[in-house]
Order: structure tokens, then C-alpha cells, then sequence
């Protein structure tokens, strides 16, 4: 088990991997779905969040999509259930990154 780690280790050249490269992860941790891997280096994951209105004492159900760096020692797919993590801005609309896949998409 040590030995594939290693090996993905030795493998991923991404400098942009909060794992083996220099990028640290910080503020905000998030578990989404992901709806979008079309792009080259990153997926749009869907965030949903309860939000209370204390005028009907009720809940409402809301959600955001981000979009979020993979790096290069991942592979994540549509309807992968994925973490991430907020990080300096590393594009105009990127400011997340892939920390951890969770689990993936049943069939």
C-alpha cells in the first residue's frame, strides 16, 4: 500500500497539488458532487447547503457550483462525490482544489 503511494507520489508533477506539490490549502472545505469534467485541469462541483429563514421557521434548500483544480495524480469523473478545498486564486475563476475523492458514481 506504502508502494503506490509512493509511486503516485513520483508521478504527479502538478506544482498546483495540495498533496505533493506547493500549494497550500486553506480556509473553507466543501463536499460536493461533481457535474462537469470537460475541462482539461478542472470540474465543476455542485455545493448544496441548507439556508434558515426565521420568519417561517423553516429551511430552504439552496446550492452553488464551483469550479475546482484537479491534479494531475487524480482522476475524477462525472457524479464523483469529491472535497474540496478554497486556495489561492490559481485563475480568474478557480480558487478551489480537489483535495480528496470520496466515492464514486453507482450504477
Amino acid at each position: 500500500m506504502e508502494s503506490q503511494k509512493e509511486d503516485k507520489a513520483v508521478a504527479c508533477t502538478d506544482v498546483n497539488c495540495p498533496h505533493h506539490g506547493s500549494l497550500k490549502a486553506r480556509g473553507q472545505v466543501f463536499t460536493g458532487k461533481v457535474l462537469s469534467d470537460r475541462m482539461q485541469k478542472a470540474v465543476k462541483v455542485e455545493w448544496t447547503f441548507l439556508k434558515y429563514y426565521p420568519k417561517y421557521q423553516r429551511y430552504e434548500k439552496r446550492w452553488t457550483k464551483i469550479l475546482a483544480h484537479v491534479p494531475s495524480c487524480m482522476t475524477i469523473k462525472t457524479g464523483d462525490k469529491v472535497k474540496i478545498a478554497e486556495c489561492r486564486p490559481l485563475s480568474k475563476s478557480i480558487s478551489f482544489v480537489v483535495y480528496e475523492k470520496l466515492a464514486g458514481e453507482k450504477k
